[in-house]
């Protein structure tokens, strides 16, 4: 499986999905969720929302609504928008989110720096979780995993994690 890494906005991404790290109550209304519903609009979120409670380590799919791609993965970094997590919910949330897209056919998915923003994880252990959980998952239809921030240190953390994850990889 393909890993790109990118530095710009989510909503310009060449891809099937993309992932939008939720809150279970499926409200979008801070960070990179509020970002997504100023496109997608607001009958995204009240499809999250009625598609609710989502447990911190489960995903839903929602329409893409005015955004080009086919569907939205809400996977919850958290329970209650702008809460402090640590990295396990990472984790919990970018599995839901591949196993959901995997199951759903798509070759190709965007995750932005899930839980590194309002969730208040440091881009070092989210990176790290983030990586690791993607080169780690077994696939069946995901071809290209695009991970995509406004944010250089989280680029620049998922670039330096990637190639040292790749050197190991290559020593094997």
């Amino acid at each position: 499986m393909e890993i790109e890494i990118i530095k710009g906005s989510i909503l310009d991404i060449d891809a099937e999905a993309i992932v939008n790290p939720a809150n279970s109550h499926g409200w979008m209304a801070a960070g990179v969720s509020a970002a997504i519903k100023r496109i997608a609009g607001v009958d995204v979120e009240n499809e999250a929302v009625n598609k609710g409670p989502i447990p911190v380590g489960s995903a839903i799919l929602t329409g893409g609504g005015g955004t080009k791609f086919r569907s939205i993965i809400h996977a919850p970094t958290m329970f209650s928008p702008i809460e402090k997590i640590g990295p396990g919910n990472i984790l919990k949330a970018v599995v839901a989110a591949l196993k959901l897209a995997d199951e759903s056919g798509y070759s190709s998915i965007a995750f932005p720096g899930m839980g590194m923003g309002r969730g208040g994880v440091d881009p070092e252990s989210g990176t790290k979780m983030m990586i690791n959980t993607i080169r780690s998952f077994q696939t069946t239809s995901l071809k290209k995993i695009i991970l995509v921030d406004i944010r250089d240190d989280i680029v620049v953390a998922w670039k330096r994690f990637d190639n040292l994850w790749r050197s190991f990889d290559n020593s094997s």
